[in-house]
């Protein structure tokens, strides 16, 4: 079958997923396996293969009385497995969720103050502003823009405790360019915001899988505005994080940089600070913020299945059962689990706890901008 739906009217959330020819065929096929309520929201995730604007267009037809967002992707996270080249809606019934949103134009630009002033106006259409408790945030981002941190930290400090979760556009590892749609539009080197209201019970997660080791890495040379690392110890950066790992740069991909990957301790927890790729000068460029004197500290992966299990189960007991979850998955987990041979396994876990989205180029958990992790909301019964 060319499409596949799963409602789950208990929380209110449908999803859909087509991997037709073209775009066209794609969001009619979605349309017509989605249930005939109102929708609140559509959020949609889809392969770089789909223009942005043909999409944008085709939503706008199909679903001419909701509104939606979405992005690009690295991935899609369907409710059959881990997939690539499809479109995924996740449809929110109006009966249960109240969505508020924009687009937060120009990223690099907008700066501190910009980006918290839209989300203080987004959080002011609703009624009762006080009460965190039954709303939470998501936010999509540009994966290349080189301005998540900022834009991040911005937006959760006008949000105040409102727990907010999210995931930066992907293009299928091409790195060449990504893009959000939002409500007839396409946009790039922005975001879009979501504010949204419900009963339904709800839980904020994140996910990771390493212990650092005693190795460390010093950054002694880069262009922090391009997230591009020259030298490491005063060595060219590929060369000396490979022999940190034990190959040469000639063997460095995306593989090696998912199996071995770097962080940064920010208090007593550490953070994934991933590398996107090696440049033909041997420089590499990172996912995330970087600069001279950082001090990087090689990981070594623990587990990834049982670290992914235990936390969703226990997300599973806090919710007294899930019965979905949106995930923010980055891709260097599954270039991962695929290099270590438990992407059946990865796929049987998110199956049985029902989780749906996208694999991204960053992920976003409150404040933080992170790589290498899961971040996600889970939604229980009401």
């Amino acid at each position: 079958m060319r499409w596949e739906s799963w409602p789950h009217g208990k929380c209110g959330i449908h999803v859909a997923t087509s991997r037709a020819n073209t775009t066209k065929e794609a969001v009619a096929e979605l349309r017509a396996n989605l249930p005939a309520a109102v929708f609140a929201h559509l959020i949609v995730f889809f392969s770089p293969r789909f223009a942005p604007g043909e999409v944008a267009v085709a939503m706008s037809g199909a679903f001419p009385d909701a509104e939606f967002s979405g992005c690009t992707s690295a991935g899609e996270i369907s409710p059959q497995g881990i997939c690539t080249g499809s479109i995924q809606i996740m449809a929110f019934e109006k009966s249960r969720f109240r969505f508020v949103s924009t687009v937060i134009d120009n990223a690099a630009s907008t700066g501190v103050e910009g980006a918290s002033q839209i989300a203080r106006r987004l959080k002011s259409q609703f009624a009762d502003q006080c009460n965190a408790s039954n709303k939470f945030a998501l936010l999509l981002t540009d994966g290349l823009s080189n301005h998540e941190e900022t834009l991040v930290a911005a937006v959760n400090w006008a949000l105040g405790d409102i727990q907010m979760i999210g995931g930066s556009a992907g293009d299928d590892l091409r790195f060449e360019a990504t893009a959000l749609v939002h409500n007839g539009r396409t946009a790039n080197n922005a975001a879009v915001l979501m504010l949204v209201e419900t009963e339904i019970p709800f839980h904020a997660f994140k996910t990771q899988n390493f212990d650092p080791t005693p190795v460390k890495l010093v950054i002694t040379a880069a262009d922090a505005e391009r997230r591009i690392v020259h030298e490491f110890n005063a060595e060219p950066a590929a060369l000396e994080y490979a022999n940190a790992i034990g190959l040469i740069p000639e063997d460095l991909g995306p593989f090696s940089f998912a199996s071995h990957p770097l962080v940064v301790k920010v208090g007593s927890d550490y953070y994934c600070r991933s590398i996107r790729n090696m440049n033909p000068d041997g420089s590499l460029s990172f996912f995330c913020a970087i600069d001279v004197g950082l001090v990087l500290t090689v990981a070594r992966p623990t587990d990834l299945a049982e670290a992914t299990e235990a936390t969703l189960s226990e997300v599973d007991k806090i919710l007294s059962g899930t019965q979905m979850i949106l995930g923010f998955d980055c891709i260097l987990r599954r270039l991962d689990a695929e290099n270590r041979q438990m992407g059946s396994r990865m796929e049987q876990i998110y199956r049985r706890h029902n989780v749906v989205g996208f694999h991204t180029y960053g992920e976003q958990y409150n404040a933080m901008h992170l790589n290498q992790t899961l971040t996600g909301i889970a939604f229980g019964a009401p």
